[in-house]
């Protein structure tokens, strides 16, 4: 799985964290409140935007173990995270930081999520976190990770997994055909298997409560975009276009109607799920 730029996990770093549900990380961070120090293994990392949101009302002292395939993508995390924090110290590849009174250990780990994930998981962790990333990955290789989680009894806060609702302003007429057609392309393999797509946030919940007892709680977590963020909403219709367009299934003319004026668009709602799961 590649193709998510250092520069559009930035653009969509403050969606991102303006959308998550505040009642159910609320019962995350509770779920640590009494201790003193926590592991985090975060897959799919990115340039660290979970890090960034979450940290400062985790335990004082926390180490995070960022996971991703994108070697460019770890390098940006650790560059970002570094100019972030408000002192941080480097030796080779452990790094150091302070924000605020958090003491962050940071760990980079270059991992194939797609060939395995076993080993990843093997290593010590608290809890383990994913942001926009159970949509793009299989059923069934949801189905292999819940298993895996379980036999380590270890807690999952999965946010922002598309759930296929979107909402644009104005209305367009071509919205229907378009969000169907994207929905076939996203259901495409993404190195995975085919993706569970706007499914991925309820068979998770499935199956980590009904074949492995978990406790989980969902909660919804849209993108709630105006014209505010107009260079959001514009790479998003572009990104949406580009996608349908391999797809062949809407006319060229009318796809570009519909490409135009979502780059114009006033406001809209893209549905996303969080979700927070602990073993019995």
């Amino acid at each position: 799985m590649s193709g998510f730029s250092p520069q559009w996990l930035a653009l969509r770093e403050p969606a991102d964290h303006g959308a998550r549900a505040p009642a159910l990380a609320s019962q995350v961070f509770d779920h640590f409140a009494a201790r003193d120090h926590v592991t985090i293994l975060d897959l799919g990392c990115g340039t660290g935007s979970n890090l960034r949101a979450m940290s400062n009302r985790l335990p004082q002292h926390q180490i995070w173990r960022l996971v991703d395939w994108d070697h460019s993508l770890l390098d940006a995390a650790r560059g970002r995270l570094v100019a972030w924090a408000d002192e941080a110290m480097a030796d080779g590849g452990a790094v150091a930081l302070r924000k605020g009174a958090h003491e962050i250990n940071l760990q980079l780990e270059q991992a194939d999520l797609a060939q395995g994930f076993e080993a990843v998981l093997a290593a010590h962790a608290d809890l383990v976190t994913a942001t926009a990333f159970f949509d793009l990955v299989s059923a069934q290789w949801i189905d292999d990770f819940c298993a895996a989680l379980a036999r380590r009894r270890l807690p999952l806060y999965a946010i922002l997994t598309y759930d296929g609702q979107e909402t644009w302003e104005p209305p367009h007429p071509g919205d229907a055909k378009v969000l169907a057609a994207f929905h076939a392309h996203q259901a495409q393999d993404k190195g995975f298997g085919p993706a569970a797509g706007p499914f991925a946030a309820a068979h998770l919940a499935r199956v980590l409560e009904e074949d492995h007892n978990y406790r989980v709680t969902t909660a919804p977590s849209p993108w709630q975009l105006d014209q505010g963020q107009s260079l959001l909403i514009g790479e998003l219709a572009r990104g949406a276009a580009d996608a349908v367009a391999e797809t062949g299934l809407v006319p060229a003319d009318e796809l570009a109607s519909w490409r135009a004026a979502r780059e114009q668009a006033t406001a809209c709602t893209i549905g996303h799920v969080d979700l927070f799961a602990t073993p019995p």
